[in-house]
């Protein structure tokens, strides 16, 4: 064997136009990747908010078809109108989409499944309040689902607020308004 005529490679030195080149690309790679990854956040945002707000416009248009006891009965003063009514619904629903989401970004509902099911729960109950209440008449079942979503939303708020502290402080308001809802709901009883 001929061991005199092997010729050792070396590393080409990298200049300085190749090391500017190799960081500018590695810089663009790195951008396009970020770009990437918030497109796909703001999608999952979009969805994640969407969804909840449509199912409640949804229950509000096809529950609020006998609104006429609500408008034409003695209400107390403090007795919001039916507008506003719903659009806190809405809003409502709109804000635990919202924490909801920031749970499921830290990867909450795969370290704490339960609350997914509090969630689901929580939504449920408040897309089957308006029809209950509005469209049969039926004010002891709308508030033994108030009761139920005050529930969910205690324990949606304290397994959120371990993952996420900001997606616990927006339940707050919800519990808020879920509590004036069954006070609503009771005074509607009692008419």
């Amino acid at each position: 064997m001929d061991s005199q005529s092997l010729k050792q490679r070396t590393r080409r030195e990298l200049t300085a136009t190749d090391t500017a080149t190799k960081n500018n690309r590695n810089r663009s790679m790195r951008r396009d990747k970020r770009m990437a990854m918030a497109k796909r956040g703001v999608r999952s945002l979009a969805i994640a908010v969407s969804i909840p707000v449509s199912l409640t416009l949804l229950a509000i248009c096809l529950g609020s078809t006998n609104t006429s006891a609500y408008a034409t009965s003695t209400k107390p003063f403090w007795f919001p109108p039916l507008w506003a009514l719903h659009l806190t619904c809405i809003t409502s629903s709109f804000l635990m989409g919202l924490s909801a989401w920031l749970v499921w970004a830290e990867g909450g509902f795969h370290k704490k499944p339960t609350a997914v099911y509090l969630y689901l729960a929580q939504l449920g109950l408040s897309l089957i309040w308006d029809p209950i209440v509005f469209r049969s008449g039926a004010t002891r079942a709308g508030l033994l689902v108030c009761f139920g979503m005050f529930g969910a939303l205690l324990g949606c708020f304290r397994l959120f607020k371990e993952i996420n502290p900001i997606a616990g402080d927006l339940i707050k308001p919800c519990i808020a308004w879920t509590a004036f809802l069954a006070v609503v709901n009771l005074k509607l009883f009692v008419i």
